[in-house]
């Protein structure tokens, strides 16, 4: 049986505000009674899509993470704009970043990034019935587009080959409803 209670928060303090996230320190007493400080990074949210041609192509970015020390094989994502929808997002980062507006977004459901310390929640779509747009990066988005059948991305995601938690849940996911 599940146990539904939560932490109570006593305090909290801000030590960080950035242009992706903030972080706080809180003081909490937690579900068995004791009383512990800890560090929560606070993000808007993020939707990522999984796009799909009509020829059962998906289109992935290996994208430069500086975090990570080098290159990952990826889904398009990107976070929320204030107030954004995370269909409008998920629509939005397709076609800035693989050049492609969906006409489908069928929901995958959502994930937590990394719960342990974050509160970023990330929507998971595939994206159907695309057409061509025009790519748009960011300036410090540094990707390239890698085409491949969607069979064969959704194995490199059940084999590990894909280290980005979001694109391997979102391809599995997206494998128990596409059909080719």
């Amino acid at each position: 049986m599940a146990d539904d209670r939560k932490a109570e928060r006593l305090g909290t303090r801000e030590i960080y505000r950035g242009r992706t996230f903030n972080v706080d320190i809180d003081k909490v007493r937690l579900p068995g009674g004791a009383e512990a400080e800890l560090e929560l990074v606070h993000h808007r949210g993020a939707a990522a899509v999984v796009p799909v041609l009509d020829d059962g192509t998906v289109l992935l970015v290996r994208q430069y993470r500086y975090a990570t020390g080098g290159w990952l094989l990826e889904i398009p994502a990107g976070k929320l704009d204030h107030g954004e929808s995370p269909e409008t997002c998920a629509g939005r980062e397709a076609e800035e970043e693989v050049g492609y507006r969906p006409s489908k977004l069928e929901p995958l459901g959502w994930i937590w990034s990394s719960p342990g310390f974050a509160d970023e929640k990330i929507w998971l779509f595939l994206a159907t019935g695309l057409q061509e747009a025009k790519q748009e990066l960011e300036h410090d988005e540094i990707l390239h587009i890698e085409r491949m059948p969607f069979a064969e991305a959704v194995e490199k995601a059940a084999g590990g080959e894909i280290h980005d938690a979001k694109s391997a849940v979102a391809l599995l996911r997206a494998a128990r409803v596409y059909k080719t």
